[in-house]
């Protein structure tokens, strides 16, 4: 797979950059220049590839949309292939966290595209639709309802200002609402209501909670939501909202005719016709569970909120900083140790960089293990590097990819003990190679700071071999620690598991 390069810090101010967003219903793609931090489109593309209507149930694509996806990443990464590798960004959302092997898809897609392709959970894909409805807002005091009814998602997000405060994902979107319930067109009053009835129980557990929350106003974003608004608006409704009472009267008009073929709407697309009976529904349930009577229409969704997000962290304020933060303090993460294991880590990082092809993204990563690999000491001590990664595996961490995820808990996981046949399964050769250099620094890191007390390190160097590495101590130092001698001699058969050959060199 593409690895992501990392933002560079500086000033944007004329820096042209990109989001792709691969969406279940439509692919979107947003070039545009950055002027005086704001955003200055250029150029928009939208094809509608619908892979949410190839899924089977057991997550297998069907090969003419994995065609249609691929064919069209391939128009867009024509496109991206001038712009700086930095300043692109490209996000998959639900229906690739549905295939049952999306490793496969995304290899093929990444060389596509030409662009490293991240797939982010269902709250993570929340927080960006919010940020990029929240940019095309003006200042208003009070908390903001949103929702976004994608393809095969649909996320609701309460927010303040520019900041999501709660963000949910439920499992219904237009496409696949289409496919399970109007797969043929037809409608009729009984179909309606057990359809609406099926949307209501999904959204009951957050329906609730968020009535108690509250909201000032709220908002619609994206594709459905947008096709509503313009159905109403040309049976006489207002301009970009969407009323309760309107909706209400569609649906029984819509009813009436039996068939979404059965009313012309010059506003409706013949591919968004394809899945409007589904995206109605659903925006009918989620009006009446959440007890909406009017939602303006945002031009803003998540494409927008993609390039903000790129923006943001270019100028250090980087979401994914805030949720290590707060997971470690949540899990009652020893900060000093965290501390000494990065300075001998960060350390370690900078001999092997340049001879391990090591970038700035690898740095972040291992910035980001040496500060939560103890959260699983707050279940137990015992297999605390398991509970480690099971920990960061599940737990919503706005600003990572689900790969990001991952592979800050493989690194927690492998950060200790025996590593195991199972460490660096399904990995290709390379990234392999490249997993294992990583855990390996982070290992010697945790094994060195064992004594968790502030007593110098003696100056370690790294010398890089094929297969291995080599590892200088001062011998006067290794003497007077017979407990790091061990635990070195122990971690030279535990690398030697993976083919690794750690060496340890008394000198100096």
């Amino acid at each position: 797979m593409i690895m992501q390069q990392s933002i560079r810090p500086g000033d944007l101010e004329g820096q042209t950059i990109a989001a792709v967003d691969l969406g279940s219903n439509s692919y979107h793609m947003i070039i545009a220049r950055v002027d005086q931090g704001q955003i200055a489109v250029l150029d928009r593309l939208r094809e509608p590839v619908r892979m949410a209507a190839g899924l089977s149930s057991d997550g297998r694509l069907d090969p003419a949309v994995r065609d249609r996806a691929l064919n069209c990443l391939a128009r867009f990464g024509q496109r991206l292939r001038s712009l700086d590798p930095a300043w692109k960004r490209a996000v998959a959302t639900n229906s690739v966290r549905q295939l049952s092997n999306p490793r496969s898809f995304l290899m093929t897609a990444e060389t596509a595209l030409g662009t490293p392709i991240e797939v982010v959970a269902g709250r993570e894909e929340a927080r960006l639709i919010y940020m990029g409805v929240a940019q095309g807002l003006a200042e208003e005091k009070g908390r903001r309802l949103v929702v976004d009814i994608g393809g095969g998602s649909t996320e609701l997000i309460i927010g303040k200002g520019f900041n999501a405060q709660e963000t949910e994902s439920t499992q219904m979107g237009c496409v696949a609402s289409t496919k399970r319930f109007f797969a043929d067109g037809k409608v009729s009053s009984k179909r309606w209501e057990a359809a609406k009835a099926a949307l209501q129980l999904e959204l009951a557990p957050t329906a609730q909670n968020y009535i108690n929350r509250g909201w000032k106003q709220a908002y619609g974003a994206s594709g459905t939501m947008r096709a509503i608004s313009r159905v109403l608006q040309e049976r006489g409704g207002p301009e970009r909202e969407i009323v309760a009472a309107d909706l209400n009267r569609l649906v029984n008009d819509l009813i009436k005719a039996g068939s979404i073929d059965a009313i012309r709407f010059k506003s409706l697309s013949d591919d968004r016709r394809a899945v409007f009976l589904g995206g109605l529904c659903v925006a009918a349930a989620v009006f009446e569970q959440l007890e909406l009577q009017q939602v303006r229409v945002s031009d803003y969704a998540m494409r927008e909120g993609i390039l903000y997000d790129l923006i943001g962290r270019s100028r250090h304020e980087d979401p994914c900083e805030a949720s290590v933060k707060k997971l470690a303090k949540r899990y009652g993460v020893d900060q000093a140790q965290e501390r000494r294991v990065w300075k001998v880590l960060s350390g370690l990082f900078e001999q092997v960089r340049v001879v391990w092809n090591l970038d700035q993204s690898d740095r972040e990563i291992l910035s980001f293990a040496s500060r939560t690999h103890e959260v699983g000491l707050a279940i137990a001590h015992s297999q605390h590097h398991r509970h480690g990664a099971y920990i960061l595996a599940n737990t919503d961490l706005p600003g990572f990819s689900r790969q990001q995820q991952q592979r800050l808990a493989d690194l927690v996981g492998a950060h200790r003990r025996s590593l195991g046949s199972n460490a660096l399964a399904g990995l290709s050769e390379e990234e392999r190679g490249h997993a294992l250099r990583l855990i390996t620094l982070l290992r010697l890191a945790v094994l060195l700071n064992r004594s968790r007390t502030d007593d110098p390190i003696p100056q370690i160097a790294l010398q890089p071999f094929p297969g291995g590495l080599e590892l200088h101590l001062n011998p006067r130092w290794l003497h007077s620690h017979p407990l790091t001698r061990a635990d070195l001699e122990q971690e030279k058969s535990f690398l030697r598991q993976v083919k690794f050959e750690l060496r340890v060199v008394a000198e100096g």
